[in-house]
């Protein structure tokens, strides 16, 4: 199993694996994710890193892109951009596309996008491509010890 469905063990919160079948030349891997598993799009959200001062993961629905700008006013930083996909995948342990929330190699900063808050569970990449977390945004927010914010473009 995956760092993130061992560290949601570790917290005794439930969880819904969802795996599905990854297609390789598709790049959308978010979209792709939602249309596998048959989920409403708006409630599958992407992980992304970004980097100021400090790095973070940005957590967004996958049908909308972060605003940097309004991601850094939300963390009090000055200016964020995306984190190269090399950088993100070594500082995560997870590759792009399976960049999960939960069990990273190091401990970041996580600010997610007040549309959370619209649902009661949502769907977070779990460690891999062609495996999704359908969690409780409570506790998504918990674990993560998140800032939730208004951050999408």
């Amino acid at each position: 199993m995956t760092p993130a469905v061992r560290e949601l063990e570790r917290h005794g919160v439930a969880f819904e694996l969802a795996p599905y079948t990854h297609d390789p030349t598709n790049e959308s891997y978010g979209l792709e994710a939602a249309d596998a598993l048959g989920a409403d799009p708006s409630v599958v959200f992407k992980t992304l890193v970004v980097t100021g001062d400090k790095m973070y993961l940005a957590i967004v629905p996958v049908t909308h892109r972060v605003s940097l700008k309004l991601a850094a006013a939300a963390i009090g930083e000055r200016r964020l951009s995306m984190c190269a996909p090399a950088e993100a995948e070594r500082v995560t342990g997870y590759v792009v596309g399976g960049i999960s929330p939960f069990g990273g190699r190091r401990r970041l900063g996580v600010i997610i996008d007040a549309s959370v808050r619209d649902h009661v569970t949502v769907y977070v990449s779990g460690g891999r491509r062609g495996l999704d977390i359908c969690v409780a945004v409570d506790d998504l927010i918990r674990i993560c010890a998140a800032t939730v914010a208004d951050i999408v473009a």
